[in-house]
């Protein structure tokens, strides 16, 4: 049991500059760093330059998750479906957390893709 965790650990290098800039704003919000950096993982705006080495691969992900749906499809109106080949309930919840988070992400994304194309339309306009 000593071996086992909750949840997995997500880790990663900074400068020592980042590091103090990271502190700071985790001191200045009053809150634990695990909180933070969770809300600011999930919650801060993403700005992405769309090219195709960043597209492509939201790409092949969605058509993977799209053909996993189509597959599931399949199995609930297949003429010789029976029980042993339709999908448990946790696969269904798990493809659909799969796809609730990836087009969240994408969203975002598009979002923030939005927001630097309204920035740049504003500086050509004044």
């Amino acid at each position: 049991m000593s071996n086992q965790h909750k949840h997995p650990t997500i880790s990663f290098r900074i400068s020592d500059a980042e590091r103090k800039q990271i502190e700071a704003r985790i001191l200045a919000s009053g809150m634990m760093k695990k909180d933070y950096f969770v809300r600011s993982c999930i919650y801060n705006r993403i700005c992405v330059v769309g090219k195709k080495e960043t597209i492509y691969p939201l790409v092949q992900t969605v058509n993977a998750l799209y053909l996993q749906i189509l597959d599931m499809q399949k199995a609930f109106t297949s003429s010789d479906r029976n029980i042993d080949t339709l999908p448990s309930s946790d696969d269904i919840k798990e493809l659909h957390t799969e796809y609730t988070n990836m087009l969240t992400a994408i969203i975002d994304l598009l979002d923030g893709a939005k927001y630097l194309w309204e920035g740049d339309r504003n500086e050509q306009q004044s």
